[in-house]
């Protein structure tokens, strides 16, 4: 028996991307998984893609984490089917088209949407599950998804998804020592994944906005599909990580209890250390890590 079998996994943003490999790759040792994703079709072809892997059930939740009562519903229906969950990832995420914009041009619709997807995601999956989490007194954990781009340092060409990520990691710290004050029965862990640029489709994410955040149609347009378009276009020379490599890194982290999952990359924790020796130092910081 291994350390995911016979567990019940939760992933926001389970149909896509690090979403998606991760229900993979739960579902292939032997856990229930439940995946959560504001696109129905998408939720139902990785549901019948991932039935046959494992041995555990695979559910499948329409839901827009933006929203409070479509997260509490889903939990509700997720807590009618299991007796408690013991992984929650709160995974799900956007881009935007900010890159190269100036913080004081950016449309207030674009920050409440960054905002309410990457931030109250969080928040609203924290409050709808983990009081029940605490109550079934298991063991489990709460995997918050950041980004070394704002939850260690601050990039200067994204600024929302930066302030949003670094948002996240706050949120992350501070779950850690609720819950370990709670015994620590439950524990949190925050995700960075890389240790390169990772290659999901965040940057199409505009499809999928509704229109409650758009003010004009250049606001759905999607530039990039890949991150290989992106570095087609751009001629950027970057290395990538595939979702892959980050659902592997992240299911070895919480087999270990690891709260900080970063993964070893030498430029970055260059880049972290240059940081925290600017702010000991008192010193402006530059401007571009």
């Amino acid at each position: 028996m291994g350390y995911y079998s016979g567990k019940i996994a939760v992933i926001t943003g389970g149909a896509s991307g690090v979403g998606k490999c991760l229900c993979h790759d739960l579902a292939q040792a032997g856990a229930d998984v439940v995946i959560v994703d504001i696109n129905a079709e998408r939720i139902e072809a990785v549901r019948q893609e991932l039935s046959v892997l494992g041995t555990g059930k695979v559910l499948g939740f329409a839901c827009d984490v933006t929203k409070e009562i479509s997260v509490r519903e889903t939990a509700d229906k997720i807590f009618a089917e299991f007796e408690t969950v013991h992984f929650l990832f709160n995974n799900a995420g956007v881009g935007l088209g900010e890159a190269q914009r100036k913080i004081w041009d950016l449309p207030i619709s674009d920050w409440r949407w960054g905002f309410d997807v990457n931030v109250l995601g969080v928040v609203h999956g924290i409050a709808a599950f983990v009081p029940r989490m605490l109550e079934a007194g298991q063991d489990g954990m709460v995997i918050n998804s950041s980004s070394a781009n704002g939850g260690l340092y601050s990039m200067p060409n994204t600024p929302i998804y930066a302030a949003t990520k670094a948002a996240v990691t706050s949120i992350s710290e501070v779950l850690h020592q609720q819950l370990v004050r709670e015994g620590g029965k439950i524990k949190a862990g925050v995700l960075f994944p890389g240790p390169h640029t990772v290659n999901t489709g965040i940057l199409a994410s505009g499809e999928v906005r509704p229109d409650d955040y758009v003010d004009n149609e250049a606001q759905k347009k999607v530039a990039y599909r890949t991150m290989d378009d992106l570095l087609a276009a751009t001629g950027l020379k970057l290395q990538l990580t595939e979702p892959e490599e980050v659902s592997e890194f992240a299911l070895q982290c919480v087999t270990e209890g690891r709260f900080w999952m970063i993964p070893e990359n030498e430029d970055g924790d260059r880049t972290i250390n240059a940081r925290y020796e600017q702010i000991i130092a008192r010193e402006n910081p530059p401007s571009g890590w």
